[in-house]
């Protein structure tokens, strides 16, 4: 019987996580730095272990290749992602990709001994750049791969810092030039980055639908001058003008028809000096909801507030760009899949949706795609203390490799 070696799998997640690990318990791999290289380095240990064969695309996708049925046979994909937030979690993105391994080693070792005939190969996938932390959007290695952004353009794209994807990937070794595997079946193993299966004592959330989200860039434009002379009155102050603007998207969020999640995690303001009237803001902002029609409402009223919040403080607003996301629902059939398997192994499982984005949402748009979550302890996301306890951790790969024993052989 094919079956997860946990101490395998458990081993594996502390190896991994000791690749650039931080202090209070996490990780720091932001995406094309030399972290994520060194991890990049060790999955690559670990495809030539159990002999993969690894194929790097132009953007810098990792795949690791299980031939079970020949090099032209149809394939089924797993994984996620090593690269992590600035001083993040060690589960996130990487507790995928670990699951994907074991549940390969199993299956590997279950074929040699003659125990299975995979009519289909596996491949176990590291997307390039899921968080979006150091470059935007996120998700360029899943979108170059289905399509929805170029090649070109997810190269050109900059860090704060001026350098682009393409110098960062050839900074790490890694801008491949193979030609990546198109599955036809893709499981996705996650943590919740959320409470729900932990208020409802379930072990296993298939997410059966994702939110959209609305990504805007946008400018508030004062005029720089001295914090100490200059009136009050006269002032044009755009971190002002970005801070009223703060405040309104937050009230946006009580006056929304439906759910809606409003965010700034990001600005940048120049000429940030403690001494000068900050003259021009560059604002990250997110707007989130299961509900198509609110996230259009809230992007009409967003641009009404620019003009008017920013207004307040004698400054001037402006949109730079956009990055749109639209709602959808994961494979009704691959849900009720998990939902079999989970059932058969005494778990119990509770229908998600996914506020987060995953690179599974981008290959709904390739093949039929789910993303399984296990228990986020305290719903604890992008932090260090994010924790999913030993006995979830192995559920989830069980359940993943009872999926992928179905799927390989269909």
């Amino acid at each position: 019987m094919t079956a997860i070696d946990t101490a395998h799998l458990h081993g594996l997640m502390d190896s991994i996580s000791a690749v650039a690990a931080t202090p209070e318990g996490g990780v720091n791999r932001p995406a094309l730095t030399q972290e994520d290289g060194q991890a990049r380095d060790w999955l690559r240990r670990q495809f030539d272990a159990l002999g993969m064969r690894t194929i790097i695309d132009p953007i810098g996708n990792m795949f690791g290749c299980l031939e079970f049925a020949g090099p032209d046979a149809p394939c089924v994909m797993t994984g996620s992602h090593l690269d992590s937030q600035p001083f993040g979690g060690r589960f996130d993105g990487a507790y995928g990709v670990v699951a994907g391994l074991a549940a390969a080693s199993a299956l590997r070792d279950s074929h040699r001994a003659g125990l299975i005939k995979p009519s289909a190969n596996l491949v176990v996938s590291n997307w390039t750049n899921e968080e979006g932390a150091r470059f935007q959007p996120s998700l360029i290695g899943s979108s170059v791969y289905e399509g929805s952004l170029s090649l070109e353009d997810a190269y050109a794209v900059k860090d704060g810092q001026g350098i682009s994807v393409l110098s960062a990937l050839e900074g790490i070794g890694y801008r491949g030039d193979g030609i990546a595997p198109r599955p036809r079946a893709y499981v996705e193993m996650h943590v919740e980055c959320a409470p729900d299966l932990e208020r409802s004592n379930k072990t296993i959330g298939p997410f059966a639908r994702y939110w959209g989200a609305t990504k805007i860039r946008a400018a508030v434009r004062g005029m720089q001058s001295h914090t100490g002379p200059t009136p009050m009155e006269r002032r044009r102050d755009a971190l002002l003008g970005a801070a009223y603007l703060i405040a309104d998207l937050r009230e946006m969020v009580d006056r929304a028809s439906d759910v809606l999640h409003t965010s700034v995690g990001r600005i940048e303001a120049y000429p940030n000096s403690p001494n000068s009237v900050c003259s021009d803001v560059v604002m990250f902002v997110e707007l989130r909801s299961r509900d198509q029609g609110v996230l259009e409402w809230a992007e009409s009223e967003f641009r009404r507030r620019l003009e008017v919040s920013t207004g307040r403080a004698k400054t001037t607003g402006e949109i730079l760009d956009i990055e749109y996301r639209h709602a959808g629902m994961f494979d009704k059939g691959l849900v009720e899949l998990v939902e079999k398997v989970s059932s058969e192994q005494g778990l119990q499982t509770m229908r998600l949706d996914t506020v987060a984005a995953h690179d599974g949402i981008r290959m709904t748009k390739v093949c039929p795609s789910i993303v399984v979550a296990i228990k986020s302890i305290g719903g604890i996301c992008h932090n260090a203390t994010e924790y999913s306890a030993p006995h979830d951790v192995e559920a989830g790969a069980k359940v993943l490799l009872a999926c992928l024993e179905i799927l390989l052989f269909e």
